[in-house]
Order: structure tokens, then C-alpha cells, then sequence
């Protein structure tokens, strides 16, 4: 059987700056049957430069006057709120995970002692960034949004270098001559993503999360911006690892990513079909199932009598037929038995005995 999904609510930053907000979604992503709830850390300043424009989708959803800037200063959380998240979640055993946008903020995330670091595609190409996470030996979940196929060789190259012991500081050439990722196993998952809030279906190219996969050998999954569930259960079905939706308390609410997550009762739906999938795909080998075994001989058929046969008469299309209930001779031996006789008399559905 398969591995079960990973599934991460992401609540990133739909807290909109407030503890309180970020406790309840800690709650309802418990409620939900993820096994984690996901934040981001960053220091804004860090992050981005007092005239960084916003993206189209945070422009539609947040102030039209504030910068970038002005808008994550209001979304960080302190050190104070990820131990009280990390307590939350502990109390409602739910994994807590956030996503370090700096390096201080990285820092900070592995003094808390968190499982697993999760990079997103915007630091797909902040070399320093990945380096130092692979060289915390955390393990690392890393979206690969907006980036082709070498830039995320050269992501992986870099995390490799990192996970290295006693490899010194890199070089270009260092990555470049990596090729064997066979040693990331169970430190690197790669996760498909389309960066747009929502992401068109057409765009969200499905069948890539299997390029990942075939290229680099990794376990690969989904971070999901699509409207609704869909795309979520369908990768599961294409044999997601980790599957990553945001999540809301209420879509309405103010800022970034609010229109573009699930509320509670959607994410639970979306748990209950990644669970049903899962779980539904089950073994590659062809066999009757314990549930199934029951109904062979009541839905498969045996040859028996289609009329009155005597004794040392031959069997005919007109006399052999097939009919239920299975447990005799199978059809599958009805020319040979055109070519026999009874051995005995026959009434009419009576099943024939081998011979």
C-alpha cells in the first residue's frame, strides 16, 4: 500500500498579523485531519526593499496605497508567536511548520527546534538561503513555482552541497557537477507549484509534479493554488507525497491570500478525498481483494445443462450453456467440451462435471 499523503494546511499568512487569529487556525487545521499547519517567518525588512512593488493578486486584495513592505511589516510573527503557535499545535497534535523568507529567520526556525524547513518558490534561486537550510540537517520541502527544470537542478545541486558533510563553501562549478541525488532520499521533497493566487487549471500542468519525480528520483507533491479540491485529490492519484493548501477561517477576511484558500469544512473535504485516494490506490498487483473473493462464485458462471442431455449424448451448442453461479467447470472450457460426451443424464441447469 502506499504511503499515506502528507497534507499541509497552509495558514502562511492569513493570521493577518494577530496571535489570536493564528491560534484558531492552528485549531481548525487540527480539525481538519492535516497532519500540519504551515507559517511563514521572515523580518520584513529582511526581505524586501522599501520600493519592492506587490504582485497583481496581493494589489487586488490588500491597500492599493501601502507598499510590500508596509503590508508584510504587519503580517510577521515574533518569537513570542511561534512558541505559542508551537505549544498550539502540540496540544492539538498537529506538526507545526513555517517557511524562513532570511537567513535570521532560518536561524530562528531551527533554535525552535521545528521538524522540516519549507522553502518557497520565490527562494528557489537564494542560493545562500538553501544552502544554510540543507546545512541545518533539517529536512527540506522546496516549491519550485515560476522555475524550469535547471534552475531547479541547480536549487537541488545547492541543497545537496549543503546536506554534504565538511563540503566547504560552494562554487557554481560545485553545483553544476552534482548529478546523483540518490543521497537527498528522505531529506529533499520536491514539491510542483504554479505561483499565481488563484492559478488558472490550464496552467497548473499537472503531469510535471512526474518530471520532478523521473528527474531527480525524489519524492514529489503539490503546492496547490488552484480553486477547490480537485487538483489536490487528482495529484494524490498521481502519487503526491506531500500535498500543500492554503487555508482560511473566512475568505472575506482582509489581505494577501485569503480569496485564494479553503475555509475549514472545503479543507476537511479536501483531507477526506487525499485520505480515500490514498488509501484507494492501494497495491500495484492484480488479484482478487479479501472483499471482493466473496462474490466469485456468486457473479462468475459454470457450464451447465441447457436442455435434457442423456447419457453417452455429445454436448452441443444447443444443450451447453453457461450460467451462475460459478464454482464448476468454467466457460472457459466450452469448446473443449463440444468435443466430449455425457457420462451420465443431465436435467436442465443441472451443472456438468468434469470429465
Amino acid at each position: 500500500m502506499n504511503d499515506e499523503v502528507f497534507i499541509i494546511a497552509e495558514a502562511g499568512v492569513n493570521h493577518n498579523g494577530s496571535l489570536a487569529l493564528a491560534l484558531q487556525l492552528v485549531d481548525a487545521a487540527a480539525e481538519t485531519g492535516a497532519d500540519a499547519v504551515k507559517f511563514q517567518t521572515f523580518n520584513s525588512a529582511s526581505l524586501v526593499t522599501a520600493t519592492a512593488s506587490k504582485a497583481d493578486y496581493q494589489q487586488e486584495n490588500t491597500s492599493a496605497s501601502e507598499s510590500q513592505l508596509e503590508m508584510l511589516k504587519k503580517l510577521e510573527l515574533s518569537r513570542e508567536d511561534h512558541l505559542a503557535l508551537i505549544a498550539r499545535c502540540r496540544e492539538k497534535g498537529i506538526e507545526f511548520i513555517s517557511t524562513p523568507f532570511d537567513l535570521g529567520s532560518l536561524d530562528l526556525l531551527v533554535e525552535l527546534g521545528v521538524p522540516k524547513l519549507k522553502i518557497p518558490s520565490g527562494e528557489l534561486t537564494n542560493a545562500p538561503l538553501l544552502h544554510a537550510a540543507s546545512r541545518s540537517g533539517k529536512p527540506v520541502i522546496l516549491s519550485t513555482g515560476m522555475a524550469t527544470l535547471e534552475e531547479v537542478h541547480t536549487a537541488v545541486s545547492v541543497l545537496a552541497h549543503g546536506y554534504s558533510p565538511d563540503s566547504g563553501n560552494p562554487s557554481v562549478q560545485d553545483f553544476a557537477a552534482i548529478t546523483d541525488f540518490r543521497p537527498l532520499q528522505g531529506k529533499l521533497t520536491l514539491l510542483h507549484c504554479t505561483t499565481e493566487y488563484p492559478s488558472p487549471f490550464p496552467d497548473t500542468n499537472l503531469r510535471a509534479m512526474d518530471t520532478l519525480r523521473d528527474t531527480f528520483g525524489l519524492p514529489c507533491g503539490l503546492s496547490d493554488h488552484t480553486p477547490g479540491i480537485s487538483v489536490a485529490i487528482a495529484a494524490a492519484a498521481r502519487g503526491a507525497a506531500i500535498i500543500e493548501k492554503h487555508m482560511t477561517l473566512d475568505r472575506n477576511l482582509p489581505g494577501p491570500d485569503h480569496k485564494a484558500s479553503l475555509d475549514p469544512a472545503e479543507f476537511t473535504r479536501l483531507v477526506e478525498g487525499v485520505r480515500q485516494v490514498s488509501v484507494a490506490l492501494g497495491s500495484a498487483s492484480k488479484q482478487p481483494t479479501p472483499s471482493e473473493a466473496k462474490n466469485l462464485p456468486i457473479v462468475r458462471k459454470s457450464l451447465v445443462a441447457a436442455a435434457a442431455i442423456r447419457k453417452g449424448e455429445a454436448f452441443t451448442p444447443a444443450n451447453l450453456t453457461a450460467k451462475r453461479p460459478g464454482g464448476g467447470i468454467s466457460p472457459l472450457h466450452y469448446w473443449s467440451y463440444l468435443e466430449k460426451t455425457a457420462t451420465r443424464d443431465y436435467l436442465p441447469d443441472e451443472p456438468i462435471e468434469a470429465s
